[in-house]
């Protein structure tokens, strides 16, 4: 046996409802269905568009639907049907082919990869240092700051900056992981 879900009794009169409105429907029940709509897509971006378009649904079907206990599930079948219409409507762009296009590489632009494994070699060095010449690398070359104002945030003066950064320089060129990349 299956819910009516029309809205109109026999006698043409509405019946009450637990939700008085849709604006009190969706912010009851906005998380939930955000919840269900992420896991049918693979980015929180698509699923707020695709729980947007079944609420859109929903709103001019509200009127017409008798039982409210119902409205999830026919927001989640709304939010199926949506999908399935989405999946089935995409375009394929991809072609098979002998050899992968790749690009050329352009003269001045490094590899991703070769930037990342760069990128990873430089931290492991810089964890290696001890934490106090660890702290003015970072505030001095990460983050930007001056000798003097990575001074004043470590409570040192400016000349321990200047040396403490030195000797983590030095200790920084002599590493041979990062000897390997330069």
């Amino acid at each position: 046996m299956t819910t009516p879900v029309c809205t109109r009794a026999a006698n043409g009169k509405t019946r009450p409802s637990s939700y008085p409105s849709f604006a009190s429907y969706v912010s009851a029940r906005q998380p939930v269905l955000l919840r269900t709509a992420r896991s049918l897509t693979a980015n929180p971006s698509d699923a707020e568009d695709l729980l947007q378009t079944a609420l859109a649904k929903t709103y001019v079907a509200w009127e017409r639907i008798e039982d409210h206990r119902a409205l999830d599930g026919y927001v989640r079948r709304a939010l199926l049907n949506t999908r399935t219409s989405q999946w089935r409507k995409r375009r394929v762009d991809e072609f098979a082919c002998e050899e992968l296009p790749e690009p050329e590489p352009q003269p001045g632009h490094d590899d991703p990869a070769e930037r990342q494994a760069l990128r990873d070699a430089m931290w492991r060095a810089i964890m290696k240092l001890p934490a106090r010449q660890r702290a003015m690398v970072v505030l001095r070359y990460y983050e930007d700051l001056s000798e003097a104002q990575t001074a004043e945030v470590l409570g040192v003066s400016v000349g321990t900056v200047k040396s403490a950064v030195s000797r983590a320089l030095g200790k920084l060129r002599d590493d041979p992981e990062l000897g390997v990349v330069r």
